[in-house]
C-alpha cells in the first residue's frame, strides 16, 4: 500500500493547477461554520481533481497508453474520467451495468467516452473493465482506491485553508475514502483536524477501523448511490488511524434534513452524499463555540425534483459505491 503524503498532494496541486476550478468557500451561517462549494467543480463533483491528476501523472511518466484510459463507473468518477480524458486528448472507455440510467450514458457520451454496458451490477461492470484493460492495454483507473486519485482530491484542502484563516476542522463525507484520505493527509500537514462522516448503514470506514483492516460491509442508505462503498481503501484506513481524525455516523433522516436545509436556506442543491457531511453538525459532532469549521459539499449530481418532495428518495447521478 502506498502511504499517502502531503508531498503527493502538493505534487497533485501543481499538476492540476489551471485545469480545475479552485473551490469557493462561503460562510455557512452564524458562528464559525464555512461551506466549501466543491459541487461547483467541473462535472459537478470533486472527482475532476483526481481524474486530472491521474492522467497528468501518467503522461509525465510516459505510461499513458495509446489505448487510453478505462474505468467502471457511471457516476461522478466515470464522468470525471471521461471529462479529463477529453481535456487531455485521451480515449476513455467507461463500463456501466446494463441497467444504468440513460441520462448517465448520454452524459458520458457527451464527454466523448466509449460507453460499454456489462452485467447487471457494478461488480460485473468492473470485471468487464478489468478484462478490457488487460486485453487492450488501456490504463485502468479507479473511482477512489488509487493514490493519485486520492492525492488529487486532497488538493482542495489547501485552497480551503488559504480562504479560512485559523481553520480548525474540516468535515468530509466518506464512501470508499478517496476524498477523505486526500483531505485528511493535507489537513494534518496544516494542523487541521478532520471529521469523517458516514451514513449509519454505509459504514465501510468504521468497520475497517473496528477490524483493523478493510472489510466488506452491507450498504443501505439514501446516500448509498455515492457513499455505499462495500469496502474502504487501505489508504483511507491508514489516514483514519491518526489522532487528529474523528469518525461520525449519521442517520438518513439527518442527511435528508441537511440536504433540504441547504436548499431552503441557501438555494444550494447537492447530492445526499454531500449533505452527509453537513448532517454531522449537531448530530454526531458538535463544534466548540470558537471552533472554525469548514464542511465540504462535494457533489451536485442529483435529481432536483426530489428537493421539493417530502421523502428522501433520490435519483442521483452520484458515483457507484464510492465517495460522492
Amino acid at each position: 500500500m502506498h502511504q499517502l503524503s502531503h508531498a503527493d498532494v502538493q505534487a497533485a496541486a501543481d499538476r492540476i493547477a489551471g485545469l480545475v476550478r479552485p473551490v469557493r468557500v462561503v460562510p455557512g451561517g452564524p458562528g464559525g461554520v464555512w461551506l466549501a462549494l466543491e459541487y461547483m467543480q467541473h462535472t459537478g463533483s470533486f472527482k475532476a481533481r483526481g481524474a486530472v491528476n491521474f492522467l497528468r501523472a501518467h503522461r509525465e511518466a510516459g505510461t499513458l497508453p495509446d489505448a487510453g484510459v478505462t474505468i467502471a463507473s457511471g457516476g461522478n468518477a466515470g464522468l470525471a474520467c471521461a471529462w479529463a480524458a477529453r481535456q487531455q486528448g485521451v480515449r476513455a472507455t467507461v463500463f456501466l451495468p446494463v441497467n444504468a440510467p440513460a441520462v448517465k450514458v448520454a452524459r458520458l457520451r457527451g464527454y466523448g467516452a466509449d460507453v460499454r454496458l456489462a452485467g447487471g451490477e457494478y461488480a460485473e461492470a468492473l470485471a468487464a473493465c478489468e478484462e478490457f484493460a488487460a486485453a487492450s492495454g488501456a490504463l485502468a483507473s479507479h473511482a477512489y482506491d488509487h493514490p493519485l486519485v486520492a492525492a488529487g482530491a486532497g488538493t482542495l484542502l489547501g485552497e480551503v485553508h488559504r480562504q479560512v484563516p485559523g481553520l480548525d476542522t474540516v468535515v468530509v463525507s466518506v464512501g470508499g475514502g478517496g476524498l477523505f484520505a486526500g483531505v485528511a493527509t493535507a489537513a494534518r500537514a496544516h494542523g487541521v483536524r478532520t471529521v469523517a462522516v458516514e451514513p449509519e448503514n454505509c459504514r465501510a470506514l468504521h468497520a475497517a477501523l473496528a477490524a483493523d483492516a478493510p472489510v466488506d460491509v452491507p450498504v443501505d442508505s439514501v446516500a448509498a448511490d455515492s457513499l455505499g462503498a462495500r469496502r474502504a481503501s487501505a489508504t483511507a484506513l491508514a489516514a483514519a488511524r491518526h489522532r487528529d481524525v474523528r469518525t461520525v455516523l449519521v442517520p438518513d433522516a439527518a442527511i435528508v434534513r441537511a440536504r433540504r436545509d441547504l436548499w431552503e436556506e441557501h438555494r444550494i442543491a447537492v447530492e445526499h452524499a454531500a449533505a452527509t457531511a453537513l448532517a454531522a453538525l449537531g448530530t454526531g459532532y458538535r463544534p466548540a463555540q470558537d471552533e472554525r469549521v469548514c464542511v465540504v459539499l462535494c457533489g451536485a449530481n442529483t435529481d432536483l425534483t426530489t428537493l421539493a418532495g417530502a421523502d428522501g428518495a433520490d435519483g442521483s447521478d452520484g458515483d457507484d459505491r464510492d465517495d460522492a
